[in-house]
């Protein structure tokens, strides 16, 4: 067999990194098939992408609690994540077609009112372009790895480069999530990656620090952070009965 020519082959070859995602993924089939997919509905969706906006957002520094977001209350933060929520499944379609189309609208979403008209969606320089267009050929060329992977990879990407003015945790979050739903790991969106990151938080912010420094031994670490991450998500959809709801 020929070698792979995906770009985030070698991701998957490292130790542990097949086996964790395997198991992310078998334990996020598991839930949506047990959990009730037969009886699932648009409710079930909008408070998961609640949930998943009020995760982002206290990640992204904002105070507010879930019952604060849920009656559309809560700090700009708050509201900045969760107006971004409301919107962003449209957006799936788009992934792996016009990724930095996504990517843009995304930003525009979240920093509407945050900054200029003509900085929204708009990455802050040469440098900040480039990286958003690194991340854009990951979705169109790697196709072979798990999706899991690619999610968390391009979570990482935008995280860490931060290509936009403001608001690039939430952006990075976001498109997280759209990758599990345009790859068909989670067509409804019932997990939620980003009360997974923020359960796991030290994990999660210090394993973003070791993928920014570039290392071999921060990337690994980072990418096996994510399959925990997922299976933190996928506990806490509102699939799983007793899931936390304060």
């Amino acid at each position: 067999m020929p070698p792979s020519t995906d770009p985030l082959a070698h991701l998957v070859a490292l130790e542990g990194v097949g086996s964790a995602y395997a198991a992310a993924r078998d334990g996020i089939d598991v839930m949506l098939r047990d959990r009730g997919l037969r009886r699932t509905s648009p409710e079930t969706t909008a408070e998961s992408l609640l949930r998943g906006a009020h995760a982002s957002a206290v990640l992204e520094g904002s105070a507010a609690t879930l019952a604060q977001v849920r009656e559309g209350e809560g700090d700009e933060i708050a509201q900045d994540a969760v107006r971004l929520s409301t919107e962003m499944l449209g957006l799936a379609p788009q992934v792996n077609r016009s990724p930095l189309q996504v990517f843009a609208r995304l930003h525009a979403l979240a920093a509407n009112g945050s900054l200029p008209a003509e900085r929204l969606g708009r990455p802050r320089d040469a440098e900040s372009a480039a990286r958003l267009r690194g991340v854009a050929d990951i979705l169109l060329t790697s196709t072979e790895v798990p999706a899991l992977v690619v999610a968390a990879v391009v979570h990482a990407e935008l995280a860490v480069s931060a290509p936009f003015g403001s608001h690039n945790g939430i952006v990075a979050r976001a498109a997280e999530r759209l990758v599990l739903v345009a790859r068909g790991v989670d067509e409804k969106s019932l997990v939620v990656p980003e009360a997974g990151h923020l359960a796991l938080r030290p994990q999660y912010e210090s394993n973003l620090r070791g993928y920014r420094s570039g290392s071999v031994a921060g990337v690994h670490s980072w990418v096996l952070y994510g399959a925990e991450a997922f299976a933190a998500g996928a506990e806490a959809s509102p699939l799983r009965r007793g899931a936390d709801e304060a």
